[in-house]
């Protein structure tokens, strides 16, 4: 059974080593954990105590908020754990006006499926500090 959660105590760098690996520069596991830890809001999916899905959003906790991370482990993937993560996290963002994601051209249908659209956006990738 999984289990979804905000709690992160005792969440460790090494629970989320397996995460990134769509990602061709990857934090290290440590900046991994500071990430969820210093986001607003976390959702994670455990199974049997193992972390298999993460979601997390930053945001001014009144109008807008930004949801940069849905990573399920490659394992878990086309089981509902993304989906269920996303609906989750919109339900807690469900109040903010602006809920925005960035992410890669494959990932568009997915994420329309939740009423968002595609819109034009600029991005700044400082690579040297992951």
């Amino acid at each position: 059974m999984i289990e979804y959660t905000s709690d992160l105590a005792g969440l460790k760098a090494e629970n989320l080593k397996d995460f990134f690996a769509d990602f061709s520069i990857k934090p290290s596991p440590e900046k991994r954990l500071a990430i969820l830890k210093n986001s607003q809001y976390v959702i994670i999916a455990r199974e049997k105590g193992k972390v298999i899905g993460l979601i997390n959003a930053v945001s001014d906790k009144t109008f807008t908020a930004y949801i940069p991370l849905l990573e399920v482990l490659f394992e878990y993937r086309g089981k509902g754990i993304g989906k269920e993560l996303l609906t989750r996290m919109l339900d807690v963002l469900k109040d903010h006006y602006m809920i925005d994601v960035c992410c890669d051209e494959p990932l568009e249908k997915f994420y329309s499926k939740f009423g968002m659209k595609k819109v034009s956006g600029m991005v700044l990738r400082n690579y040297d500090r992951i």
